[in-house]
């Protein structure tokens, strides 16, 4: 690869020192695009919970690629034909992978920027770049596509055992001091290599499959799926929500201009490059900013959810097996229209049900192949001793229901 000329070393509490490789790395990482994902929260509302957890997507995508770099080297000192241009690819389909996340990563998306996952606008984003930088970023583009030839390519972007997920996995469970995800990425990375073009694991490496899948489902339901974090992320949601309604029907709120670009929407347009800057100005700052405004907005329902938000004054919340009983939910619900006069809809935004569910390893997507020392492929299933571990390929459903404390 072209080395830079210039030194930018990344101090990374993970792995330690972490280098740009080459010339387009480093072009990449310096450019606003990027930088903006130094202002959008790794773990969405999860601070309120574990007040570690203020890491951003920036810390993830540099860790990420570091993983990818060790992974490639792995590979080629087995024999894996790897050329120049595909290594910089993979470094940078790795470095890119979620440049498209809006504010608090996946506690809105789809709502600020209407039907639009981060996997698309991180698309665009890379589209955009690659014209920028004359078609640098093709086959990193082909391999985020999953369009490039060689699958075990695409498997190390994204899988069920990528470095995506090597990275966040350590990386939140570090920041959270939460011990159970602390994964060995090294060990599992040192595991890989290739079979008939697919990415695989040697059998020596299958308990540390199963460390990494046991504390998947760990991270999901003790931190990502905490009732806590969940209850806040769904007042983010209803918040804003309300200021679309409120901005629909005429009513002044303060925001920065990207922000009510898109709350202000009445139909979803047609997302161009003009919508992609638009969204690119958008970060954490721009959410709490409104919020910070809202609290002492005249509107009762708004004012009220973004005091509870800042404050962490939250609803209370119950997780249970099933769902909750719904005339319960609608004495509650009667209870809140009374107290605050308001109507059935807008009560709603503070007593609410859902459902959230896991599933910590997909036996019918992209499965994790053992290689065995006799040359054949298995299933991890096949080959784990652990009963729990077929257990992980179930769905895991489980119901929730909130309402304001005094409604308990």
């Amino acid at each position: 690869m072209v080395k830079t000329n210039k030194l930018n070393v990344f101090n990374d509490p993970i792995y330690g020192f972490i280098g740009t490789p080459n010339e387009l790395i480093f072009q990449l990482i310096a450019h606003p695009y990027f930088q903006r994902l130094r202002r959008i929260s790794q773990m969405g509302m999860s601070f309120l919970v574990y007040p570690g957890a203020h890491h951003t997507r920036f810390h993830h995508a540099l860790g990420s690629m570091h993983l990818m770099d060790r992974a490639i080297q792995v590979l080629k000192l087995k024999g894996v034909d790897i050329s120049e241009e595909e290594e910089t690819g993979l470094l940078c389909a790795i470095l890119l992978h979620d440049i498209g996340h809006g504010p608090f990563s996946h506690a809105l998306e789809g709502f600020v920027v209407k039907d639009q996952s981060h996997e698309k606008l991180s698309l665009l984003f890379m589209e955009e770049l690659n014209k920028e930088f004359n078609g640098a970023l093709a086959t990193a583009i082909a391999i985020f596509k999953k369009d490039y030839p060689k699958p075990f390519m695409n498997e190390l972007v994204s899988s069920q055992l990528d470095m995506d997920r090597l990275d966040y996995l350590k990386r939140d469970s570090f920041y959270a001091g939460v011990t159970e995800g602390n994964i060995n990425s090294e060990r599992l990375i040192s595991m890989l290599n290739v079979v008939d073009g697919s990415l695989v694991v040697e059998e020596k490496g299958i308990y540390a499959v199963e460390k990494f899948l046991m504390a998947r489902r760990f991270m999901y339901w003790q931190v990502y799926l905490h009732k806590t974090g969940l209850v806040a992320e769904q007042l983010l949601v209803r918040i804003m929500q309300r200021a679309r309604e409120l901005l629909i029907k005429g009513s002044h709120l303060s925001g920065s201009g990207a922000l009510l670009f898109f709350l202000g929407e009445n139909e979803p347009k047609k997302f161009d490059s003009g919508a992609l800057a638009k969204f690119a100005q958008l970060d954490d700052v721009d959410i709490f900013g409104a919020i910070k405004s809202w609290q002492f907005h005249e509107d009762f329902v708004l004012s009220t959810m973004c005091g509870m938000v800042l404050n962490r004054k939250l609803l209370h919340i119950k997780i249970k097996k099933r769902p909750a009983n719904p005339e319960k939910m609608q004495l509650k619900l009667e209870e809140v229209v009374q107290k605050y006069d308001l109507s059935e809809e807008e009560a709603s935004n503070f007593v609410f049900q859902g459902e959230i569910s896991n599933k910590a390893y997909n036996s019918n997507g992209q499965a994790i192949h053992i290689l065995k020392k006799n040359g054949r492929i298995t299933d991890v299933l096949k080959e784990s001793d652990q009963l729990s571990l077929k257990a992980l390929s179930k769905t895991v459903t489980k119901y929730y229901s909130c309402y304001p404390k005094e409604a308990v």
